[in-house]
């Protein structure tokens, strides 16, 4: 699960957009609540995955997000843009 989470957070970071913990979540076959706990540390690498009502990460200071977190309006909302880029395989 670990490799796919570092897969989905180097992406990320990669395209430099935003994307809900629930797309993620659903991709990754977890709950955001599960995907919350397995991303650990509030870092700037890992602030890309944001609250889907507010746009941004949950709980994090101006410190831990990424310095160019608001460069486009464009959030992720569809585990499928995730499935289909990152070729996901459901497990």
């Amino acid at each position: 699960m670990q490799e796919k989470i570092t897969l989905v957070v180097d992406y990320l970071n990669r395209v430099k957009t935003r994307c809900t913990y629930n797309a993620a979540a659903k991709a990754l076959g977890v709950t955001p609540k599960e995907l919350k706990k397995l991303l650990g540390k509030r870092t700037p690498e890992n602030s890309w995955f944001v609250n889907t009502g507010t746009g941004s990460p949950v709980g994090y200071t101006d410190e831990e997000k990424h310095p160019e977190l608001l460069r486009t309006k464009l959030i992720i909302k569809s585990a499928e843009v995730l499935t289909r880029n990152l070729d996901l395989k459901k497990s």
